[in-house]
């Protein structure tokens, strides 16, 4: 890193993000008083905003701060090594740093491991520049910076400064999409990098998967109150299948005389589950079986259900997950000729032998997306049946992932399909015109003027406040398809022209296509019929069968590499 005086350079603007949040406090003075203030004004409006802007001012203002603090604990660590002699022996340089570190809790007022997480998240900081950069102009906050630093551990520096530079470099190839590091919750931005990490990681998931499977573990925590925790660490998919399952039993149980919370419902559920004495139906098979009665599911099915069998033999076997869970496979992964990582959706990425056996045994809950090698475009999803509430709502939550609103993670399958523009208000149900809400944010929309941008078939809207502060949308962040080994990409083959691409911009290699005319006078104009015409119900009616694939002879290409 070397030592350096850039901390010279951030209090600068310091002292200019300060002058703002002075400038903003003297107009609220102004308005408060009522001095010099016009007859057009509306003065509680404004010093709404104004309250708005100083926390925006701060939330900057605290960010280069702490890349103040971040550039000063690393360096203060790096000048007491500079004080050794350049043969120190390793344990004299070793204790320094210790001395160090416990010297910056003493002024910090904080433990020992806290100071020394510190300075090391302050290493990894500032030792990528563009990283830095961005917190010091307060672009991000310091929990932003800490996710980069906490998810580049064990990344080489070349992987390190990729990785920065995907989401902090607008020219590096494939650069990230979508809102700005900065404009995402820590939750979110986190799910980013880390899916980021999973594809470039040194070591495959696959093997970093095997890790993890052998220390699965349980672990029992005591809490005050007379409460404790109990937490499960386990492969992805199986502990979001219990999840899922645990909470569809939940709602199955609420009713009018109910008065357990879902909150409350699903712990009081698993432990019915697991405290079955010798027999898993002792405890939980009243309720939980007419819970899966009611969510459509026999009970003595799928994971963390209830046997009915009254023997414990197969306790230690891990059923096959029946969750309602979407899981985006590349295709080339799904076929075995490439270990490229799939999308649970909730968990985030997962080795490909996870997605094979997820697809190969039968979970039938678990809706399939391939994914084009080509462009990263969804294939199909796996539905023998086409519907269009429930296919379009699918759609939608495969590209939206989670409720759209600015900064909101839910992502639970009750999220609601909601019309952007209204369909009152002459909102088509198109894909362009939908969106996942979780029903909190779902009844904002309609009670305040947030206000919606258009989707796009591969990305959700981005939203207007109502004091018009713009919230861009966040992107998923495909990556380019791992193609197998002596494949090369059809990228040579002449693309279909844009539609809405300007003839000057269009390859003069490529022939201008004829669109003919079908014969016949009897075909009629999809916008010509209104949504309630009846033609629609016949359509939607017959089978959904997708196009051939204009290279489906890749198995064939495949043998002849």
């Amino acid at each position: 890193m070397g030592i350096g005086t850039g901390v010279g350079v951030v209090l600068e603007g310091v002292s200019a993000s300060v002058a703002a949040l002075d400038a903003l406090d003297r107009e609220d003075h102004f308005l408060a008083a009522g001095t010099g203030v016009g007859a057009d004004v509306d003065v509680l409006q404004r010093r709404y905003e104004l309250r708005l802007e100083r926390l925006e001012a701060v939330s900057r203002v605290e960010a280069q701060l702490a890349a103040v603090k971040a550039l000063d604990a690393a360096e203060a660590v790096e000048i007491q090594q500079a004080l050794l002699a350049p043969d120190a022996p390793v344990d004299e340089r070793m204790f320094s740093e210790m001395s160090a570190v416990e010297e910056i809790a003493g002024v910090l007022t904080v433990s020992s491991g806290a100071a020394g997480a510190l300075v090391e998240q302050s290493r990894r900081v500032c030792s990528l520049p563009p990283l830095l950069g961005a917190l010091s102009a307060g672009d991000l906050s310091w929990q932003h910076a800490r996710i980069v630093a906490d998810e580049t551990e064990g990344l080489t520096p070349d992987g390190a400064a990729a990785l920065v530079a995907h989401f902090f470099d607008p020219d590096a190839p494939n650069p990230a999409r979508g809102a700005a590091p900065g404009e995402l919750v820590p939750a979110r931005f986190r799910a980013k990098v880390r899916a980021w990490r999973e594809r470039h990681h040194p070591e495959t998931l696959e093997k970093r998967h095997a890790k993890g499977v052998a220390d699965r573990r349980m672990e029992y925590t005591p809490d005050r109150d007379g409460m404790a925790w109990l937490s499960l660490y386990l492969p992805g998919d199986t502990a979001c299948a219990i999840w899922n399952r645990t909470t569809a039993t939940a709602r199955g149980l609420q009713g009018p005389t109910e008065t357990r919370t879902l909150t409350q419902l699903r712990p009081d559920i698993a432990a019915a589950l697991l405290l079955g004495t010798g027999n898993t139906t002792a405890t939980g098979e009243a309720a939980v079986g007419g819970a899966a009665r009611a969510t459509g599911d026999a009970a003595g099915t799928g994971a963390g259900s209830v046997s009915g069998t009254g023997s414990t033999g197969d306790v230690g076997k891990v059923p096959t997950p029946r969750a309602d869970v979407l899981v985006t496979v590349p295709v080339f992964s799904l076929l075995g000729l490439t270990d490229e990582p799939a999308a649970l959706d909730g968990p985030g990425p997962i080795p490909a032998s996870m997605a094979r056996r997820l697809v190969a045994d039968g979970a039938e809950s678990f809706y399939r997306v391939l994914v084009d090698p080509r462009d990263g475009a969804p294939l199909e999803i796996g539905r023998t049946r086409y519907r269009l509430p429930e296919t379009i709502k699918q759609w939608i939550r495969m590209r939206d992932r989670k409720c759209t609103f600015p900064g909101c993670t839910n992502h639970t399958p009750d999220n609601h399909t909601d019309h952007l523009t209204a369909w009152e208000h002459g909102g088509r149900t198109d894909i362009r015109n939908l969106a996942q809400l979780c029903p909190k944010h779902h009844r904002l929309k309609h009670a305040r003027t947030w206000n919606p941008d258009p989707a796009t078939e591969h990305g959700p809207p981005g939203w207007t406040s109502p004091t018009g502060r713009h919230y861009n949308p966040e992107h998923q962040d495909p990556q380019p398809t791992h193609w197998p080994p002596g494949v090369v990409p059809l990228a040579a083959v002449p693309a279909w022209p844009d539609p809405e691409m300007e003839e000057s911009e269009m390859d003069p290699e490529v022939e201008e296509l004829e669109m003919e005319e079908p014969d016949g006078d009897n075909l009629l104009d999809p916008e010509d019929l209104c949504a309630a015409d009846a033609l629609w119900d016949d359509f939607y009616a017959k089978p959904f069968v997708l196009p051939p694939d204009p290279q489906a002879d890749w198995p064939l290409l495949l043998t002849l590499m």
